[in-house]
Formats: structure tokens, sequence, C-alpha cells
């Protein structure tokens, strides 16, 4: 009786141990006790039921997904050996963390954080570097200095010090997390590899030897200047304007990094300019004799406290003072504005406004030296966002419209006299936009006054050749070859105003050939004396001249 009892015990236990490999003496048992069973109940087979028919047809599967035929015991030892192999593929998948964008069997939140909670400790440490190395990444496309410098060494030692990490991180043979791992070393060498090409593109090291030039003049200069004598030669006011035209064409290709750097250099060397030019045009309108007040003595020493101070700026600026720091001076100046404040000037107007004109010029200088953070916090160096430069953008649109319509109409005469007076309004317009100092909003506002006026000249020798047409007295064989080339001139310059390619252009190419080619014509003409002669052919050089100019400043891809 125990026996039995423990028979049905045996059975369960089996059962909730999953599927076992019986013997055929173990089936024959579990048949015949399945037979005893009052449950089974032999009865006659179905219509068209047999050994073969049950043989041939499809196994179906049970709830539990295992068939209803019983095969031999190899066979089911290797379905079970199967089935044991999907269930650890199906466990293995479960605890892989989801790919972006896919959530649990309802796609909610819950489900979501549950996955993230399971997430392999190698695939979280992976994505915690790569969002350190992506908290770095805009100063790493921002950067423009050199390889020497300070912020340069830093985000190197950062990057480098992630990818030692990333390089740490185990694996454990997992594929998902090999790719993972690579993803991050190739972003993190991305921006190792982009901070590299910033310090040393080719044209930020122009920049700096045009920068190494511009120290070298103030070199020159700064002793006087820092004894507070602000006379400077003219040959030094052209070199600091030649310095600062050759920095305005650097190109930069849009890149940030480069703008960045054009533009900080050409703010220190137009602060050094301004500060020169302002030394010499305005000083202060008194100074009063010693012997008006007490308080003209201490405001007479701080002026000349302040004309030292703005050669040691200048040399700051320059980079040619190490002995003095931005934040040094800016306590001093700001002392010297104490000093005068505290000054007690009895109701005088004349004292008062002395000591007004003292307190600007310290103001003024102190503003100097807030110029790189000022860069950097209003992203002025990007001219693209810049209200004056929209101003010009909008005038040379308006440009072209006037130009391709008098290019593609049947009859331009009938246009001339419209277009040249909307032209002429577009000057106007660039006249007023307000240059804010800035070099390179003078230079483009220089090329549109260029580009504009070219298209009025155009429309002049036009209604000049036609109105030659009109009747043309007799006239000097000379003069007659001079308008010649003026109508061969006219043609070209059409050409010229459509062209829209660079140097490398055969278009380029066969313009210049055909510009050169005319003035060897004109310098061919031989005006045998007349003073008419000469005038005309000395207009037309310089038309033709103007021609090639033009189509240098069209193909050189100059930007802001």
């Amino acid at each position: 009786m125990a026996a039995a009892e423990e028979e049905p015990e045996k059975e369960q236990e089996r059962g909730s141990r999953g599927p076992t490999v019986s013997s055929p003496g173990g089936d024959r048992r579990a048949a015949d006790t399945a037979r005893q069973s009052p449950i089974w109940q032999p009865g006659p087979p179905p219509p068209g039921d047999s050994v073969q028919s049950r043989r041939d047809a499809p196994r179906l599967l049970d709830d539990a997904g295992r068939s209803s035929f019983s095969p031999c015991p190899g066979v089911r030892l290797e379905v079970i050996r199967a089935r044991v192999k999907d269930s650890a593929e199906l466990l293995d998948r479960s605890l892989q963390p989801l790919r972006p964008g896919t959530g649990g069997s309802c796609g909610t939140e819950p489900n979501k954080s549950m996955d993230m909670g399971n997430q392999h400790p190698s695939i979280s440490r992976l994505q915690e570097i790569q969002k350190e190395v992506k908290s770095i990444e805009q100063q790493v496309i921002g950067f423009s200095g050199l390889s020497h410098d300070k912020n340069y060494k830093k985000l190197e030692r950062i990057l480098t010090k992630q990818l030692f990490e990333i390089d740490s991180v185990d694996t454990e043979g997992k594929g998902d997390i090999q790719q993972a791992r690579k993803r991050a070393a190739q972003d993190t060498e991305r921006l190792l590899k982009e901070l590299e090409q910033n310090a040393n593109h080719p044209h930020r090291i122009e920049i700096e030897n045009i920068f190494k030039e511009a120290q070298s003049l103030v070199k020159e200069e700064i002793a006087p200047l820092c004894s507070g004598d602000n006379r400077v030669t003219d040959e030094f006011e052209e070199a600091i304007q030649d310095v600062i035209l050759r920095l305005t064409h650097v190109k930069t290709g849009g890149k940030i990094s480069l703008r960045k750097a054009r533009y900080h250099t050409l703010t220190r060397i137009c602060a050094v300019q301004e500060i020169i030019e302002d030394s010499m045009k305005r000083q202060p309108s008194l100074p009063l004799s010693e012997d008006t007040h007490p308080s003209v003595s201490k405001i007479n020493s701080v002026m000349c406290e302040v004309n030292k101070a703005r050669g040691t700026l200048i040399a700051l600026l320059m980079g040619v003072n190490n002995s003095e720091t931005c934040k040094h001076l800016s306590c001093v100046l700001s002392g010297l504005i104490a000093d005068l404040d505290a000054l007690d000037v009895c109701g005088r107007t004349e004292i008062r406004n002395y000591r007004k004109e003292v307190v600007e010029d310290i103001n003024k200088l102190l503003k100097y030296l807030d110029l790189e953070e000022e860069a950097d916090s209003t992203y002025a160096f990007d001219l693209g966002q810049n209200q004056s430069i929209l101003k010009i953008e909008g005038v040379l649109k308006k440009m072209r419209e006037v130009k391709n319509e008098l290019l593609k109409a049947q009859n331009p005469s009938d246009l001339y006299l419209g277009s040249k007076t909307e032209l002429q309004g577009l000057i106007g317009q660039l006249d007023e936009v307000d240059l804010g100092k800035n070099p390179c909003i003078r230079e483009a506002r220089r090329r549109a006054v260029i580009e504009v006026q070219t298209v009025i000249t155009f429309i002049d020798l036009k209604e000049a050749l036609e109105k030659r047409k009109q009747g043309v007295a007799e006239e000097h064989p000379s003069h007659k070859s001079i308008w010649t080339v003026l109508g061969s001139l006219s043609e070209i310059q059409g050409e010229v105003l459509s062209f829209d390619g660079n140097r490398t252009d055969k278009n380029y190419i066969r313009l210049e050939e055909l510009l050169t080619k005319q003035l060897l014509a004109l310098d061919a003409v031989d005006p045998q004396g007349e003073e008419k002669c000469k005038a005309a052919r000395k207009q037309a050089v310089k038309l033709a001249q103007n021609i090639l100019s033009y189509l240098d400043l069209k193909s050189d891809e100059w930007e802001y």
C-alpha cells in the first residue's frame, strides 16, 4: 500500500523536474497501468483508421510543445537536447538589453525600465564613457588654438583617458559588447583626430604666421608706447592695416574653429589699431594747470598712468608682455577710477569735465580686456547671423535679380534707365551698413559695392556703344580702334558677369586670356599725339583692368 502511494508521488516529482529519458520497460508498465485504469476504454477504431494511416498522419503538438507521437528512446533524447538548447537561447535573448525604440510587450515605460535594469554592466559602463566624451564634443569642434596651448593638452588628455577606459571594458567574448566598445572607441578617436586637425590646419597655421608678423611690428613700437609716448610711425600704421587685410582673406571653409581663430586674431589687432588711433586723435582737451586746483595735480598723474597702461594693454593683446596679466591690469585701471571718484572738485565744471574725459579713457581700455570672452559668449565670430552681413546679402540678392534680367532681356536698352536707378539706390543702402569696426564686414561691403558698380559700368558702356551707332562723324583712326576694343570688352564683361566658378575652371582661363588680349590691343594703339585719344585709351585700359580684377574677385572664393 505504501509502495502504491509512493509511485504517484515519484511520478509527480519526475513531472516537475521536466522531461526525462524513459526506458522501454518503463513505457510498457505505464501502458499496462493506463489500460487497467477505468478511464481507458478500448473501442473500435474510427473509419479509415489503421496502423499505417496513424504512422503517416502529421504529428500534432500538445500545449507544452511535445509531439503526441512517441518516438524511440534515441530520437526522444535528441529532441530533448534541442529543446534545452532553444530554452537557453531564449533565456539569453531575454537578458539582453532592448534596442533603442523598442519596448516591452505593451510598449510601456515600466517594461523599458525593467529591461534597462537588466543591462549588462559592461554596456552600462560604455554608455557612461560615451556620455563623458559627448560632453566635450563641442569644445573639440570649436577649439581654435594650437597644439601647444593648455586647452589642447587638457582636451587631448581627457580623450586619451577615455580611450584607456574603453579598452579596459571586459567584453566576455560577447558580440554585442564588442560592437558597443568598438563604436565608443571610434567616436573618441574621431574627436581626437578632429582636435589635431583643428590645431594643425594649414589655414590655422597661416593665421598664426600673420599674427606673428603683427607681433614683430608691435615689438618695434612698444617701448615708446609703454613709456607714455603715443606717437607711432606711418609705416607702422600701414603695416598693421596690411596685416588686417590679409587676415580677412584667410579662407575658413565654414569651420567653426577657423572662424573663431580668425575672429580672435582680427579682434586683437584691430583693438591695437583703435587704441593707437584713439590716443593720437583724442587727447583730453585741457590739461589744466596744477595751480588751478589741488585736484588737477592728481588727475594729471592719473592721466600719465593711463597712457602707460595703454602701451601695456597693447603688449598684452599681442602677447609680447609676459610680466603682466589682464587681471592685474584690470585691477590697476579700476583703482585709478576709484582714485578719481574720490577727488573733490569743489563744483568746478572744467575740473569735472577733465576728470570725466580721463575716466572715459580708462573705461575704454577696460573694454578691450574682455574681447575674447565676449567673442566666445556671443558667437560674434559667426558673421552669418550678423545684421550688417544679412543686409549686405539682401542687397546682393536684389543686384543679382537686376543683373539676370538685363542679361536675359531681348531688348535690354528698355531696362537701362530703371536698372541704373535701382542699382544706385542699392549703393546708398550699402553706405548705410554699420561696420561695427569689423574688418570682415568692411571687406564684405567693399566687395558688394564693386559688384553693384560693375553692373552700372556695364550699362553705361552699353548705352555709349548704342549712342555711337546712331551717328558717328569722321574720327581719328586711333579713336576708332579704341571703340572697337571697347565693343569687345562689353561682350566679355557680359560673360564675366555671368561667370560663377573658380580659378581652376576652363572658362576662367579663357576669359582671362581674352581680357589680356584686349589690353595688348589697347597697348598697340598709337594716339599720334592726340590728347583725346590718349585719354580714351587710358579709360579703356582702366576698364579692362577693372573687369579683370572683378573676375579675380568673383573667383577667389572669399567668405566672411
